[in-house]
């Protein structure tokens, strides 16, 4: 046979060049794909990355405990191994998964599974009422009230994590729940979630703090329901002399899980889940929303990282709950995994993770690295959190804290890990139902952009603080407030730059938002024309299909906010710029560039697309014309800075 392939090789291969070189080629993505690695999950041994990966810093700490266990420099290799997660290869399930019957029920409920709930046909149903509660809420509370509130959610873990089992020698868990008017339905599901879906001896309380509601539902009549049905708040808490089995554990409702602590004003979301760890009695804190279901097994999963390095926070994978359905469902699929990271002005992103990292892992369910994440939901060591100095409490309300929390976990000598095996449901609401109140008259300028700026003076370095001010010129205006103690924790924790961070952490981010170039102008675009008021270039929205056209100027930003960078791109906010004869309109920026088709000549005032075009006013509208060379007003433009008025 090898002789015969031998005489055809010659006779034919050797004769025809066209086919000698496609064999050629064939031979050679054959040996690539033989040569390639496998991107296989199945390997006996466990990841370094995921939960072998043990910091120094973690056995050096003679004040931490978790459990039983004191993790100090005395720690032995067999203490170390047995903190770790293994993965049952024979199929059986892990220690802590649920029995499959505690997962069932005897009829059909609404909202089951994670069924979508509609209110159409239902008896008794004011549509005004709905509708009214729904802009009081900023979700379907009505339908919300219908659905059971320990209702069954569906499974959406990815297979293998049904199979990991994990140690005994597990840290306490405090679940943190800020609330500020919820709803009373939405509100309690969270709670009756957190309490039938965690082990007894892991889940220490679930401490509630109402950000000064001023809504009566949720005042004596949430303190008769937690009474109620969860029993009077017990101050002893002896895990050890639990008498559960490790499978199918369950929390027997009235077990004194459940507290409430009361602001005497308004602080905010940061604020108040501040005083809730400065409240929580477990060794760690896992933060959760007010709107949230967890899903099965959400807690061990979360816990069992920090067990291994105190000084890592853990991330659930987050699912969506429909806000007027109430529906469960993935937001990623289970074969995809993603990060947080930003844009440069600080708007939070994410993207897939890169097939080299997947590669580190050994099976696709292992916790992950992250450079940042989404803020909501998080598990973080009580001490770790204090050490770092907790929330930075200068932020006010919302936003912001995110990243500061994810950017000195890393930069201190900490690390964060996205859990695929721990996941939660959220409810994403379409706005905010309520204002912030006086607190937002304590900082001068827009509240979240104001605490991105306190955030980037704290911890970026001076090349990327570039890249926050020329994404937002006029940040550079606003005050950020006292930053002295933060920068002196950054000093006392020898925390690393900036740079370090992105240089082993986040590479990525440079991927979809490259190094910003500076402006070349920012502020209004004002046309020359002499007219009774000032023209300005303005936009009918931020988002496309938006189009450009003319106002008076109103010198507030917003709309009229422009900025033209040295590679050519004309951008409003996060969204690019671009035109032809029938107009300007506001388009999606392709993600991973910073050029654009535009140019300004400082000299004749003309703002040129590269289509040999020059922006032109006309008939109270703009559009792309011929160049003019005479140069006349109609198609000079002026770029004036925005001074924020404060």
């Amino acid at each position: 046979m090898s002789l015969h392939f031998v005489r055809l090789f010659k006779r034919k291969l050797l004769k025809d060049p066209l086919t000698f070189a496609i064999f050629m080629l064939l031979f050679f993505i054959a040996f690539l794909f033989y040569m390639m690695p496998s991107p296989t999950y199945n390997s006996d041994k466990q990841s370094d990355n995921g939960y072998q990966k043990l910091d120094e810093s973690v056995i050096d700490s003679p004040d931490t405990k978790i459990g039983d266990i004191s993790l100090q420099s005395s720690l032995t290799q067999s203490q170390i191994k047995s903190l770790l997660p293994f993965y049952n290869e024979n199929g059986k399930l892990g220690n802590y998964e649920p029995n499959p019957d505690d997962m069932k029920h005897d009829k059909p409920r609404p909202g089951d599974n994670g069924e979508k709930y509609s209110l159409d046909g239902v008896e008794d149903v004011d549509p005004n009422e709905v509708n009214g509660k729904k802009n009081e809420y900023g979700m379907n509370i009505v339908a919300s009230d219908h659905i059971p509130m320990d209702r069954i959610v569906p499974d959406l873990r990815h297979p293998e994590c049904r199979h990991w089992n994990y140690t005994e020698h597990l840290p306490t868990a405090s679940v943190v729940i800020v609330f500020h008017n919820e709803g009373f339905s939405t509100l309690l599901r969270t709670v009756h979630s957190v309490l039938l879906r965690s082990p007894q001896r892991f889940l220490r309380e679930v401490l509630l703090v109402d950000d000064f509601s001023n809504k009566e539902p949720l005042k004596a009549n949430l303190d008769d329901y937690i009474m109620e049905h969860f029993g009077v708040f017990n101050t002893q808490f002896h895990p050890s002399k639990s008498s559960e089995t490790l499978k199918g554990e369950t929390l027997e409702m009235k077990s004194g899980k459940v507290r409430v602590v009361r602001n005497q004003e308004r602080s905010g979301l940061i604020r108040s889940r501040a005083r809730g760890a400065h409240e929580a009695l477990g060794e760690v804190v896992v933060f959760l929303d007010a709107h949230c279901e967890v899903n099965l097994n959400w807690l061990v999963p979360l816990l069992a990282p920090i067990a291994v390095n105190n000084r890592t926070m853990t991330v659930p994978i987050i699912d969506g709950i429909d806000s007027n359905t109430f529906e469960y469902r993935p937001v990623y699929q289970n074969d995809q995994h993603f990060v947080g990271i930003w844009e440069w002005g600080m708007l939070y992103k994410e993207m897939r993770l890169d097939l080299n990292e997947h590669l580190r892992h050994h099976r696709f369910s292992e916790p992950y690295e992250s450079p940042t994440h989404a803020g909501g939901l998080l598990a973080i060591s009580r001490h770790f959190f204090f050490e770092l100095g907790g929330y930075d409490e200068g932020l006010l309300v919302w936003g912001g804290e995110n990243f500061e929390l994810s950017f000195k976990v890393w930069q201190c000598g900490g690390r964060l890990l996205w859990v695929p095996c721990s996941r939660v449901g959220h409810i994403y609401r379409p706005f905010m139902p309520y204002t912030f109140g006086t607190l937002a008259s304590k900082r001068k300028g827009p509240l979240v952009l104001t605490n991105y700026k306190r955030v980037i003076e704290v911890w970026f370095d001076e090349q990327y603080k570039n890249y926050f001010y020329t994404r937002e010129p006029m940040a550079a205006f606003y005050d950020s407030g006292d930053i002295s103690k933060q920068l002196e924790m950054k000093k006392n924790l020898q925390c690393k730059s900036f740079d370090w961070f992105v240089s082993n952490h986040a590479k990525s981010v440079f991927k979809d938002f490259p190094r910003l170039p500076p402006n070349v102008g920012w502020g209004e675009i004002r046309s020359e024309m002499k007219n009774n008021r000032r023209i300005c270039l303005d936009s009918t929205g931020p988002h496309p299909p938006a189009t450009i056209m003319t106002s008076t100027c109103h010198g507030i930003g917003g709309n009229q906010m422009f900025r033209l960078n040295e590679a050519g791109q004309l951008a409003l906010g996060e969204r690019c710029i671009d035109g032809n004869r029938s107009g300007l309109k506001v388009h999606y920026c392709k993600l991973g560039t910073v050029n654009g088709p535009w140019s300004y000549d400082q000299n004749t005032k003309q703002l040129k697309h590269r289509k040999r075009k020059c922006l032109t006013y006309k008939d109270n509208s703009v559009t792309l014309e011929e160049c003019d060379p005479n140069i006349t007003p109609n198609q000079q433009w002026s770029f004036h800075n925005i001074k924020p008025r404060l």
